[in-house]
């Protein structure tokens, strides 16, 4: 794993949201490579929740158990939809 991981406390993070996002087959994978491909992007887990920016903005919100929330428009939510 990238040095990502290591500036993300996952101690806090919902169990489902980690198996959707770390799980190589759950479906918010694609958008944790993301995160570690895009220099841009940064991500803090907040209320069990995983907050992600861009540039300092916001613009996406993952949950373990709700659907997801986008904030603004950004290739890293076109994920979501594939």
């Amino acid at each position: 794993m990238s040095d990502k991981m290591t500036t993300i406390d996952t101690t806090n993070m919902c169990s489902h949201l980690q198996r959707k996002l770390f799980d190589a087959n759950g479906e918010y994978h694609k958008i944790w490579l993301a995160l570690q491909d895009d220099p841009e992007l940064t991500a803090v887990v907040r209320s069990r929740q995983l907050h992600i920016y861009r540039d300092g903005k916001k613009i996406l919100v993952l949950a373990g158990k709700s659907a997801p929330k986008i904030l603004r428009e950004d290739p890293v939510c076109e994920i979501l939809n594939k």
